[in-house]
């Protein structure tokens, strides 16, 4: 605690409350002395998740959105920034809506122009994902327009990543049975570890995220096509990459 004190310039008492608001989202562990943060093995609480680049996801999500057009079939996975973007499709007209997300369903239920249909499986208490082989199942039976996708980490080399291998298959499989994929992430995932791998950049249409990515990822959108757009905020969305 102390050598946190004199670094900020403020009591032993504010750096202890600090620490424990930020135990309770999530973002690290306290321990005898002090605190250690959140490792690469298991992801975030589901407010902390919320919490965080909230406003970048906001404009993220309105990006996203207006890449999908009316009358279209669409999946929407779980995630805090899938979910912003079910808000942001609320105007839509014609939208058949198929997700794994309780929050995406209750968002989206009481649209008379939306269908919105729901995988069945297991639901995760914490965030009202729907994960397990039914969900598989479930996705595998469709052939939608679009998926839109969140990740928890993405490297540089381009490989998109997860905490949860249950949540991971359903991931693969929603990106199997649709023909264009949206990633939606916003600049943090790229300082962030998971260990399961998702897809690789390379099989996703569309990257929505909020700056300018690595300069090496940026070079495998532009090589493989990947159309990169970039959320700047006031409704400004920069496609950066066309194929």
């Amino acid at each position: 605690m102390e050598p946190l004190a004199e670094t900020f310039n403020v009591t032993p008492q504010t750096i202890r409350r600090d620490l424990n608001q930020l135990r309770e989202l999530g973002l690290l562990h306290r321990v005898h002395g002090g605190a250690i943060v959140q490792d690469g093995v298991s992801n975030l609480g589901y407010e902390a998740r919320r919490r965080i680049s909230n406003e970048e996801k906001e404009a993220i999500a309105h990006c996203a959105a207006g890449l999908i057009p009316d009358d279209t079939s669409l999946f929407i996975n779980i995630g805090t920034t899938t979910e912003q973007v079910a808000q942001h499709l609320i105007k839509h007209v014609g939208l058949l809506v198929i997700t794994n997300n309780i929050n995406v369903a209750n968002s989206l239920r009481q649209c008379e122009t939306i269908q919105v249909m729901t995988a069945g499986g297991i639901v995760r208490r914490e965030d009202g994902g729907i994960v397990g082989d039914a969900t598989v199942d479930f996705i595998a039976q469709f052939k939608v327009d679009y998926a839109v996708i969140g990740a928890s980490a993405i490297e540089e080399d381009g490989t998109v990543l997860d905490y949860d291998p249950r949540e991971v298959r359903v991931a693969q499989a929603i990106i199997a049975n649709a023909r264009s994929v949206i990633l939606v992430a916003d600049a943090t995932k790229f300082a962030r570890n998971a260990p399961i791998r998702i897809v690789d950049i390379s099989n996703v249409d569309f990257f929505v995220t909020d700056r300018l990515p690595p300069p090496a990822f940026t070079a495998i959108c532009k090589e493989h096509g990947v159309h990169l757009v970039i959320a700047s905020g006031g409704n400004q969305c920069d496609n950066l990459i066309d194929r």
